[in-house]
């Protein structure tokens, strides 16, 4: 398990993945589906769905 070596060093912004490469360098990387909020999804009554044949 790593150690805490320093706290709040980076400005962190949401959607993006921060690590520490193999040189030591703080990094970020965007995520696929980071800081998006779900939506929701609409509720289709019965009557308005087509069959299919």
């Amino acid at each position: 398990m790593g150690r805490i070596v320093a706290k709040n060093v980076v400005q962190r912004k949401p959607g993006y993945l921060y690590y520490v490469d193999s040189k030591g360098n703080v990094c970020e990387a965007k995520m696929a589906r980071g800081g998006r909020k779900k939506k929701a999804k609409k509720k289709s009554s019965s009557r308005t769905k087509k069959k299919r044949r």
